[in-house]
């Protein structure tokens, strides 16, 4: 992409981000946010205040009156516009949606942004992202990733964490029943660990060094998850793989999951992969 081009995304990034964030504002901690409406795309469950999310990023889009694809964890892939695709966008409508319901401030958006360079955008894939942005509504921070040009915090640059021996570092891990066994040597190893159940947020933790690492070993993070933050953690100079040490190149695609480590550089990284190794 054009620097123009990047540009207009961002800008227009953001808006989508601050109008989400006004349509949603009423539901957060409320009994009725949760209700379960629907089985999204992905297969899960789909509360109230995810589709009040999705539905004013799928507005949002509309009313910019270009041609491009929209894929979204509740919806899927939709096609919007008329003529070839300008633009394909990656969007977690609201990441972190229990924390949502229940007023637990690690909440927000991660929206992602990949060229279409052909007319029929095959396989594009994670590595084509240009551009990634990650609020967290709670707190009011803006964390964005542009490819080749660096990630920032809130418009300054950022750099991940230089902590380097593991057991000097604070990890955050996303854990959902059975992980606990998986995850318990590198529990016993790290100083602390940390869960907030706000996937996208918590890898771009790793782009400013708020945590050293983050690791989800499921083989069952969706692509929508984490197609933002990718590029946010790459472009600070951190590093990003999934739990065999590759890298991440999964299709832009609703149903697309995968395992994935980040970490601040080289040899936390490689510490983490020992550990986990075999697993």
């Amino acid at each position: 992409m054009k620097y123009a081009e990047i540009k207009f995304w961002e800008q227009t990034g953001l808006e989508i981000i601050r109008q989400v964030e006004d349509v949603i504002k009423p539901l957060i901690g409320t009994i009725k946010s949760g209700k379960i409406v629907k089985i999204g795309a992905d297969g899960t469950p789909t509360t109230l205040i995810d589709v009040v999310a999705e539905k004013e990023v799928l507005n949002a889009l509309k009313e910019l009156e270009k041609p491009l694809f929209l894929i979204s964890e509740e919806i899927g892939e939709v096609k919007i516009g008329k003529g070839p695709p300008e633009a394909i966008l990656v969007v977690d409508p609201l990441d972190g949606t229990s924390n949502a319901i229940k007023k637990i401030p690690a909440y927000g958006i991660s929206l992602a942004v990949a060229p279409c360079s052909t007319k029929t955008h095959k396989n594009p894939n994670l590595q084509e992202i240009t551009m990634g942005l990650v609020k967290n509504f709670a707190t009011g921070d803006i964390y964005s990733g542009f490819k080749g040009k660096g990630a920032f915090l809130n418009g300054e640059k950022i750099g991940p964490s230089l902590v380097d021996e593991i057991s000097h570092s604070s990890v955050g891990a996303y854990i959902y029943r059975g992980d606990m066994n998986r995850l318990e040597p590198l529990c016993k190893t790290v100083r602390r660990m940390r869960t907030l159940g706000a996937v996208a947020i918590e890898i771009s933790y790793v782009a400013d060094g708020t945590y050293d690492a983050f690791v989800d070993m499921r083989d069952n993070l969706r692509v929508v998850d984490v197609a933002a933050a990718k590029i946010i953690v790459e472009e600070s100079g951190g590093i990003i793989t999934d739990r065999h040490s590759h890298p991440l190149h999964a299709p832009l695609d609703v149903l697309e999951k995968t395992s994935l480590i980040a970490s601040g550089n080289e040899k936390l990284h490689k510490n983490i992969m020992d550990i986990l190794g075999g697993i």
